[in-house]
């Protein structure tokens, strides 16, 4: 029996984001391993009812302390050299970085799942581009030896193989993390326009612009609704309660703040527009996806990981990125022309069907690792 450990640095996102993928490892076979960074005693039933087991190891998501990255790389390796590891699958920076080099040493496969690269690989100071060749280091070292290397959009394997991280053999395209369409419907549009944003509430994800432009919206068409799901972040530019508070007193949103992945379908089925202006530099957003398999148009930002979910015109709008203006405008659009939205929103199932469906994807990861 084939033993395949998945390595991420946030348990909590296993649920939304990969477990169609180990249910697929687990159908053929697999035994598989969960490492993540939150206890066992939080994670272990909900693993064990899906047929996998869990383990814990040490790891900051988001700090850039050397010493405790060293203790990360140590417990890995430690690990996956216990567990008898065959093949390693790694997503999110530090599992790939210092997950990968524990699989070398462990004697393990290694494929690695690049999201979105974020602001790191687009430097705005002499201080970011430090930052960044130091990754990148990282990085020419982690995926030295690994058998593959999953990309959601082009422009990031350009920016890793300028910066001599991979080679043209390693690369494989795949289409975002896919997404469940029995647990995504298509559902009708409501009869009262309303916007939705879902998503991590930092500056790159444009969740201010989403804001701005709602209060532009308003002054117009005062009974339409926004709405805002997320969590607060512990990312250096994660946005502070008090940043919400006067869009919220005003009227301009309803914030609704992190909700259980059980719980997104309804707030798509609630909204007649899916909003994610960001351009930080997405992967190809989880939440999009979601939002086209339920049938929304979508308005993302003209940048990397979003324009690969919109055909402009035909299932929603790209807009600049960091430009409230050019949001409202798109917003009124749809507001002012039902059935455009409608025509979008069919768009969007479609392209959900013919290339974002879950099982498409999970078919390419699995022949790519041989399973």
């Amino acid at each position: 029996m084939t033993r395949v450990a998945v390595i991420t640095a946030a348990t909590n996102t296993i649920e939304r984001f990969r477990i169609d993928m180990i249910d697929e490892f687990v159908r053929r076979g697999c035994e598989v391993l969960i490492l993540g960074d939150e206890s066992e005693g939080d994670w272990t039933e909900y693993f064990r009812s899906h047929g996998v087991r869990y383990r814990s190891y040490p790891v900051s998501r988001n700090g850039m302390n050397p010493v405790r990255d060293l203790g990360t790389l140590r417990a890995l390796t430690r690990i996956l050299s216990e567990e008898k590891v065959d093949k390693v699958f790694t997503y999110q920076a530090k599992p790939n970085i210092y997950g990968g080099i524990a699989a070398h040493r462990a004697g393990s496969e290694l494929f690695v799942m690049m999201g979105g690269l974020g602001s790191v690989f687009r430097p705005a100071s002499a201080k970011d581009g430090l930052v960044r060749d130091i990754v990148a280091m990282e990085y020419r070292l982690s995926l030295k030896h690994a058998d593959a290397v999953f990309f959601q959009n082009r422009e990031d394997v350009e920016t890793f193989k300028d910066l001599g991280i991979v080679r043209d053999e390693q690369v494989v395209m795949i289409h975002g993390s896919g997404v469940n369409l029995e647990r995504f419907p298509a559902e009708p549009l409501p009869d009262k326009p309303s916007f939705l944003f879902v998503g991590r509430l930092v500056r790159g994800k444009g969740v201010m612009d989403y804001l701005d432009a709602a209060r532009i919206v308003k002054r117009s068409h005062p009974e339409v609704g926004f709405v805002l799901v997320g969590p607060f972040d512990t990312n250096p530019t994660a946005l502070k309660p008090e940043d919400l508070q006067l869009y919220i007193e005003d009227g301009t949103v309803r914030y609704e703040g992190e909700r259980h992945p059980d719980e997104i379908h309804e707030y798509m089925k609630a909204c007649s527009c899916f909003v994610l202006p960001s351009y930080y530099g997405e992967g190809t957003p989880k939440s999009a996806l979601e939002a086209m398999a339920t049938g929304r148009p979508l308005i993302v930002a003209d940048a990397v990981g979003c324009r690969e979910v919109v055909y402009n015109g035909e299932n929603g709008f790209l807009v600049p990125p960091r430009d409230p203006d050019a949001i409202a405008h798109a917003m009124a659009r749809l507001i002012e022309d039902p059935c455009l939205a409608e025509r979008m929103g069919k768009a969007s199932r479609c392209m959900a069907e013919e290339v974002f469906d879950v099982c498409r994807v999970n078919r390419t990861i699995c022949e790519m690792i041989g399973l």
